[in-house]
């Protein structure tokens, strides 16, 4: 049986709300209150350790995060996808050409010694890396004006030309690039530009060299 002493000797004094103080003669009979205890401290760790939802300000900031970065991606999938393989850029027809300045293009004459391009105009190009067409070439150097150089363009090494007509090369493909244009096994590709070093004429395969007198006959 337990002794209620609040007042009785070996106890510090308690105070009077606390009522009469039973103290049990064996520990075993508070356990029932001591495993009563232990479940409201073990509730009230979970609920300590509980996720608290963040401050307003903190909020703000992570909508705000969000929506920059939502932003970036709108604006950089679409770019992506257009400079993707996918996407190309169409080659300029000839007709396009004209009026562009002639490309600064070095070529090589018969001792492999650099030939500026824009060093021979006014000038009529003839590539004839696909077709040697003597009679063509032949045809537009006795069409050319006085004054008007005229250019047969292998491509390793240069042709032999007919009188009045410079031979050389241009080994890197530089102005068939330029062109855009295939080599034709038919006929010679021509350019013409005029002392400016505008281009005023493309033909991707000539047929007739009188086809184009008005356009010669302006370069000189």
């Amino acid at each position: 049986m337990g002794k209620a002493d609040a007042d009785g000797p070996g106890l510090p004094d308690l105070p009077p709300e606390w009522g009469r103080v039973v103290v049990p003669d064996d520990i075993a009979a508070l356990a029932d209150e001591a495993e009563q205890i232990r479940r409201e401290l073990r509730r009230t760790a979970a609920d300590q350790r509980r996720w608290r939802p963040p401050a307003a300000p903190v909020i703000v900031l992570i909508v705000a995060v969000l929506t920059t970065l939502a932003g970036l991606a709108a604006v950089t999938w679409p770019r992506a996808s257009r400079t993707g393989p996918g996407a190309t850029t169409p080659d300029p027809t000839p007709a396009q050409l004209t009026g562009r300045p002639l490309p600064a293009l070095d070529l090589v004459d018969g001792g492999q010694s650099p030939v500026p391009l824009r060093g021979l105009l006014p000038v009529v190009v003839l590539l004839v890396d696909g077709c040697a067409c003597p009679e063509q070439v032949a045809a537009a150097a006795t069409a050319a004006p006085a004054g008007v150089t005229v250019v047969s363009v292998a491509a390793a090494r240069p042709r032999a030309a007919p009188p009045g007509v410079r031979a050389l090369a241009d080994p890197a493909g530089g102005l068939r690039a330029f062109l855009h244009l295939p080599a034709s096994q038919d006929g010679v590709t021509a350019l013409l530009a005029d002392r400016t070093g505008r281009i005023t004429l493309v033909v991707p395969e000539v047929t007739s060299i009188a086809d184009h007198h008005a356009e010669l006959s302006r370069l000189g």
